[in-house]
């Protein structure tokens, strides 16, 4: 009997205390940060609560959390029955985060939570989403610019790969997308132009999303018409614009057949002179690229952008030659947006001879024969066409082999309003003779008080330049020449690219 009775209350005891881990069931009782969105994700702690002890080991492994689907790795920290989990680098900003702990963890007693544990948090306002607040073409808009860009403008900045994925045409059409304004100005570029007298729908998916990867919720839809576009270009005018900003309007010629008919010419071209040429509407720069030649001159280089305008800017790649004619034509063909073209040849003729780019040129050069004579130094001049002239140089105030200190005064014709360099002539400027007929060492150069302060007669308008040095005379006889080599400045950058020489003998 008592063998029976010890044997129930064995059994009774047993039963009970599973019964108590049954109906005790392993589970996560609270965790943190909890639901819903959470401001500062550098604040957040991330825990679990446990009914029972957990197997630490156990539940460690089957910990994960996720931001915006990539899987974060940290840490683990327990204080009694919690787990805290510790991410390696802090949360980040507009992220979804899952947190999940799957059904395969135990407690010490080997009991498996009923049912996997996932709770979701966030650190992206719950009305963050990127809207569409303008857009071009505008619903059921009619356009004729056949190359029209299309325009998105969104209230947060998008990715541009998403640009590519959820925005279609119908009827199709390829082309490329750029941000602009910070990423929330996206502007679609066709690479052919819009057909014309079509309908065409813009459609973008509520797939798009911002940086944040947030979508817009909603699809857009939208409809613009192209409209038929017969017009012809036509150029209007062409300006020549100075480098102090006057414009000066050019004349055409329609060119001639005949002795009697004589060319429209447009003089007083500048070296910093451009052209501006004005059409009827938007052309395409490259095509006039391809119609627009310089007869004569050198060639042009275009100085708008790329693409379409109804003012389009030119410049010389060199400076016309000075006194040259040269000839602008612009042959028919010139397209504008819609592909029509222009149908008429347009002539300019240019004359290089504008007052301000005259290279500066030596006129003639003056110089004593007997410098050290108080009342009259017998000065002689010799003009640029003074071929093999005389130069009467003597013993007398010139002694064979003696350093004697003289001058010579150089006269120059000059562009208006320019001054010649006097570095330049002092690099450029020399003396060469024949048989060692003389030397001459320039020490010094003045543009003001001269030797002798009047000018040659009938030269009082041109530029004066006075270089004075030591000239050796020898008993040679031979030919002097006066020398200033190519490439002469004045103030205004005009250069003479000629050798100027005055040859005389002795």
């Amino acid at each position: 009997m008592i063998y029976r009775i010890f044997t129930f209350l064995l059994i009774s005891f047993l039963l009970f205390s599973c019964d108590i881990l049954r109906f005790s069931r392993f589970e996560v009782i609270s965790w943190s940060p909890g639901d819903g969105y959470h401001s500062n994700p550098e604040n957040i702690k991330i825990s679990l609560t446990f009914s029972h002890e957990p197997n630490k080991e156990s539940a460690e492994k089957n910990f994960s959390l996720t931001g915006n689907g990539n899987r974060i790795r940290g840490s683990f920290v327990w204080e009694d029955k919690t787990l805290i989990f510790s991410p390696l680098t802090t949360l980040e900003n507009n992220t979804d985060f899952i947190l999940n702990l799957s059904s395969d963890t135990y407690n010490t007693n080997g009991l498996n939570i009923d049912e996997t544990f996932t709770r979701t948090f966030t650190t992206r306002p719950a009305n963050n989403r990127p809207v569409l607040i303008s857009y071009y073409p505008s619903m059921y808009e009619n356009i004729d610019d056949l190359r029209a860009e299309i325009q998105l403008e969104f209230s947060l900045p998008v990715p541009i790969k998403t640009l590519y994925d959820n925005v279609t045409f119908s009827p199709s059409m390829s082309g490329y997308w750029r941000l602009e304004n910070n990423n929330k100005l996206a502007i679609f570029t066709p690479a052919e132009p819009w057909s014309q007298n079509t309908n065409y729908e813009i459609r973008v998916s509520s797939s798009l999303i911002d940086e944040n990867g947030m979508n817009p919720g909603n699809e857009f839809f939208s409809k613009f018409t192209t409209q038929i576009d017969f017009e012809l270009p036509a150029l209007l005018n062409i300006n020549r614009i100075s480098k102090n900003g006057n414009i000066i309007l050019l004349t055409p010629d329609k060119g001639y057949t005949s002795a009697a008919e004589q060319p429209i010419e447009n003089p007083d071209w500048e070296k910093d002179d451009i052209l501006i040429l004005c059409f009827s509407k938007p052309v395409d720069t490259i095509s006039l690229k391809n119609n627009i030649t310089a007869e004569n001159g050198p060639n042009l280089i275009l100085v708008s952008n790329p693409g379409f305008s109804t003012e389009i800017i030119y410049k010389f790649e060199t400076i016309p030659v000075y006194e040259s004619r040269f000839t602008l034509r612009i042959k028919p063909g010139i397209k504008d947006k819609s592909g029509n073209e222009t149908e008429q040849e347009y002539i300019y003729r240019f004359f290089a001879n504008g007052k301000h780019s005259k290279p500066p040129s030596l006129a003639g050069i003056r110089m004593p024969m007997a410098p050290n004579n108080e009342t009259d130094q017998e000065t002689v001049f010799y003009g640029i066409d003074s071929l093999y002239n005389l130069l009467p140089i003597t013993d007398e105030y010139y002694p064979s082999g003696e350093s004697v200190k003289t001058w010579i005064e150089l006269y120059f014709i000059t562009a208006d309003e320019a001054s010649i360099d006097p570095f330049s002539l002092m690099e450029l400027f020399r003396i060469e003779t024949s048989n060692n007929v003389l030397s001459f060492s320039p020490r010094n150069i003045t543009q003001t008080n001269f030797t002798i302060p009047e000018p040659q007669n009938g030269l009082e308008n041109l530029q004066r330049i006075e270089i004075s040095g030591n000239l050796v005379n020898t008993t040679n006889f031979g030919i002097v020449n006066f020398l200033i080599t190519s490439g002469l400045r004045d103030n205004l950058g005009n250069q003479n690219d000629k050798q100027l020489r005055i040859s005389l003998i002795k």
